[in-house]
């Protein structure tokens, strides 16, 4: 029984994280070859921007959906729909189409993320075993960073030799892949329940949560102000002068901190205050931002973008296994739909505001001040929310009411 619900765990894993590096070599070619082609950080702002407005209008749809429709299924679709993005854009690039192609290609991924996300959140907690799910989430966190390294990587090698049509086509045989997985896993029930949901249920929960809504809160703005992965190929061109592969080791750094945190955290001792550590893990990766923004250095720019990646591993592990564990399942769709724009999305959205900042302040100092007001939020939410900070380990939380 329990290799049985391994074998689904790796599984479950393997699809998330090929999907994950379907759209990670999308996201690091996009950015390189429009930045290479207008050199202009608004259009690295636009990037996240389109990606971001589809899930940010649809997620209390895509919430219901997951919640009232087999889980599994929605998820092989989604993964379906990123290979169709790559293959549309592969088409784009090869005849050199205008730029807004791109976009109208990313503003449907955004509608594919919309649905893929909140699925394959609740899809983890249906097949594995409450007391599981730690282990699970760093083995998930472990591989969707290590298809965050590789795709980046792999991406920014290919451009040495290969255009960027051949990376997105590529992208359709990873997203079939994903799709054959997800197809693997058995069928998810419907969740029941006797209490009445409607399409804010999930939003409500949330709001009423005393350590969920200051986790995601204390996530979203570290990401979305002290992120620089869409202003990585403006740091790599314009403050360190290397090439593809240079870029392609800055987008590999920070996901390399994060599969090696992935790999000590399954061998230290459960966090005994979850909460404070998430606080502090948070700070300090505002100021290892700051030092990113300051650094000249290529070497030096590698190492603090390796210690992001290890301290946000440890962030993400904490804040899945919290949602999993304080969510019942009846509205796990629900919340995992409002999750998403808190997080998944925080990542495209910060991608908007950091070329946005950089265009009115200047790479550096919208770099620094980025660091700067993510230590700014912890101090905000610490005060705030005393309850966070007081968390009691994680194996001691049980499912939230909700109304």
């Amino acid at each position: 029984m329990r290799d049985a619900v391994l074998g689904r765990i790796i599984r479950f894993v393997a699809a998330r994280a090929t999907n994950t590096f379907g759209r990670a070599a999308i996201n690091a070619t996009v950015l390189w070859e429009l930045y290479e082609r207008t050199h202009d950080t608004l259009v690295l702002a636009a990037v996240g921007l389109v990606q971001v407005i589809p899930v940010i209008a649809l997620f209390l749809p895509s919430g219901v959906i997951a919640d009232r429709v087999d889980r599994r299924v929605l998820a092989t679709l989604a993964a379906l729909g990123t290979g169709g993005v790559g293959i549309g854009l592969a088409v784009v690039s090869a005849l050199d189409a205008p730029i807004a192609w791109y976009f109208v290609l990313l503003l449907f991924q955004g509608c594919v993320v919309s649905l893929h996300a909140p699925a394959a959140a609740a899809l983890l907690a249906n097949i594995g075993p409450r007391e599981e799910l730690p282990r699970a989430n760093r083995i998930l966190s472990s591989a969707s960073e290590l298809a965050q390294i590789t795709a980046p990587a792999l991406a920014g090698l290919a451009l040495v030799v290969v255009v960027p049509s051949g990376i997105y086509a590529f992208v359709g045989v990873t997203a079939t892949a994903s799709a054959l997985l997800y197809r693997t896993l058995p069928a998810i029930p419907i969740p029941r329940t006797h209490q009445k949901l409607d399409w804010k249920t999930g939003l409500r929960f949330i709001f009423r949560s005393p350590r969920l809504l200051p986790a995601l809160t204390l996530d979203m703005f570290a990401v979305l102000f002290a992120g620089v992965t869409a202003v990585l190929p403006a740091i790599a061109t314009d403050i360190l002068h290397v090439g593809p592969f240079g870029y392609g080791l800055l987008r590999a750094a920070q996901s390399a901190g994060a599969v090696t945190m992935a790999i000590v955290g399954g061998r230290i001792a459960p966090w005994k205050r979850p909460g404070r550590v998430l606080l502090i893990v948070v700070a300090l990766f505002g100021a290892a931002t700051i030092g990113v923004g300051l650094s000249p250095y290529t070497p030096l720019t590698v190492v603090l973008l390796y210690a992001c990646g290890a301290l946000d591993n440890i962030s993400v592990v904490i804040r899945l296994t919290l949602e999993q564990l304080a969510v019942p399942d009846a509205i796990r769709g629900r919340v995992g739909a409002v999750h998403n724009v808190f997080i998944g999305m925080s990542n495209e959205l910060g991608a908007a505001e950091s070329g946005l900042a950089a265009d009115v302040l200047g790479l550096v100092p919208a770099i620094v001040a980025g660091g700067a007001l993510s230590i700014a939020v912890v101090a905000l939410v610490a005060t705030r929310w005393p309850a966070l900070a007081a968390m009691p380990p994680l194996s001691d939380i049980e499912p939230e009411p909700f109304e």
